[in-house]
């Protein structure tokens, strides 16, 4: 099929070189003239496992073709996916739709008789609704579908391969098929496939992400009460996750949750909830997200305490600006707020990521930024772990311990295995879990939740 994706950002940019990739015509569009011109040149936009390679196979084929042209993309194909951000508005916490808007009112005088116009950005309900008004004015015969996203970061090519199920909301039998045809390697691999409303398809993105952010909430305030009870919350943690109703994933307390969905979408439903009267239904969600953001304060405040009481004066190495692992997305990043209120507090802090740095750096200048673990951690009084990368995992505490000044570790992300750290003459301090020593606890209890 010949289709468009518009919008190449880490949405579009991996849909479009994964449709291509599996035989599909695609024609990427962006008004970013230097995006565009990195992509042609296989470049992708952003870090993500397996993408470099999707992009080169997906340009060499010539099944991939770039443009800044809308009216190109409507000339191209009569399918075209939208996969613009919806960010958080400035002045609310709703969600900003001028970016999709713009799509489609570029597209309109360009659109063929027949052409469907497909969303996969995340939108409040009602938004495919008043997008196909608009467009029975300007473009009669136009369709309007909905085609959420699940894609996590640092697995995207994985889940737009072989997702775990297809959902589009569509208004017409003709609509379903266009994007069963788009789908069919997934279809014959008997992936589910849900067909909808649109107004059902776009409560499905925000409710799947309110459902996880409630997870990774509930375990981090139980942290917090095993922290005041002298509980250990990951053999809670294992237990609850034993239970087949309420499964291990994303359970794992921690810093909590970040990046540019989580954070912003289960706001923006919480708005929107408001404006269709169903605002009590919603009011969880509010407290989700003050639970997320008071983990970011805790860890500042439970570092301080390890410091001592002050920031002052005291170097900090923090090891994490990505909001996750195998990303390189600081937005939003739960690891970037900690480092920067350290250093507001008083600190001299030094940052290292795999594969963030440079992001970071663009938003915090002011932090220090090295590629060399043994160098963020050169006469550190406090080593901080704030972004759970595989990497850090394998460290060696003995030879990190010859070049701090003081061997304290607060594993903010409770996934390093304490043994090796106290066998090197390490305190450790983990949030939700006993002041930790040999002593205390079995770092077997960890393993099983990590």
């Amino acid at each position: 099929m010949r289709i468009t994706v518009i919008g190449t950002g880490y949405v579009g940019a991996v849909h479009a070189a994964c449709m291509a990739d599996i035989g599909h015509e695609v024609l990427g569009v962006d008004v970013d003239a230097e995006r565009i011109s990195a992509l042609a040149a296989g470049r992708a936009p952003v870090h993500e496992p397996g993408l470099d390679e999707i992009l080169a196979r997906a340009l060499a084929s010539g099944r991939l073709r770039l443009s800044t042209s809308l009216a190109e993309a409507a000339a191209t194909a009569s399918t075209h996916f939208i996969c613009v951000g919806t960010p958080q508005r400035p002045d609310s916490k709703a969600a900003d739709l001028r970016y999709v808007d713009a799509v489609v009112d570029g597209l309109a005088p360009h659109l063929r008789p027949g052409s469907l116009v497909v969303g996969k950005s995340t939108v409040p309900v009602g938004t495919a609704a008043r997008l196909a008004a608009r467009l029975a004015v300007t473009s009669p015969g136009t369709e309007v579908a909905w085609n959420p996203e699940f894609l996590r970061e640092g697995s995207a090519v994985e889940d737009t391969l072989r997702p775990a199920r297809l959902v589009v909301g569509v208004v017409s039998a003709r609509a379903e098929a266009v994007l069963r045809a788009v789908y069919a390697p997934m279809l014959r691999a008997k992936v589910p496939f849900f067909s909808t409303d649109p107004a059902t398809a776009e409560l499905v993105k925000v409710a799947a992400n309110a459902f996880l952010a409630t997870k990774i909430s509930f375990i981090n305030a139980m942290a917090e009460v095993c922290d005041a009870a002298g509980a250990d919350v990951t053999v809670l943690s294992a237990v609850l996750g034993a239970d087949p109703r309420i499964g291990p994933l994303f359970l794992q307390s921690g810093l909590g949750f970040g990046g540019s969905c989580f954070p912003k979408d289960i706001r923006a439903f919480a708005a929107r909830a408001a404006e269709l009267g169903a605002a009590e239904s919603v009011r969880i969600l509010h407290e989700i997200d003050r639970i997320n953001l008071r983990q970011r304060q805790r860890t500042v405040d439970r570092a301080r305490e390890l410091l001592g009481g002050t920031f002052e004066g005291r170097r900090v190495a923090v090891l994490g600006a990505a909001f996750k692992p195998d990303s390189d997305d600081v937005r939003d990043s739960p690891a970037l707020a900690v480092a920067e209120a350290a250093y507001r507090q008083g600190a001299e802090v030094l940052v290292h990521d795999p594969q963030a740095l440079d992001n970071a750096r663009a938003v915090f200048p002011e932090l220090t930024y090295a590629s060399d673990i043994p160098k963020v951690c050169e006469d550190a009084d406090l080593v901080l772990h704030l972004t759970p990368w595989q990497e850090y995992r394998e460290l060696d505490p003995a030879a990190l311990a010859e070049v701090v000044r003081e061997p304290v570790l607060l594993d903010a992300r409770n996934s390093l295995d304490p043994q090796p750290w106290w066998s090197a003459g390490w305190t450790v301090r983990v949030p939700g879990r006993p002041l930790l020593s040999p002593l205390l606890s079995s770092d077997r209890g960890g393993e099983r939740c990590m």
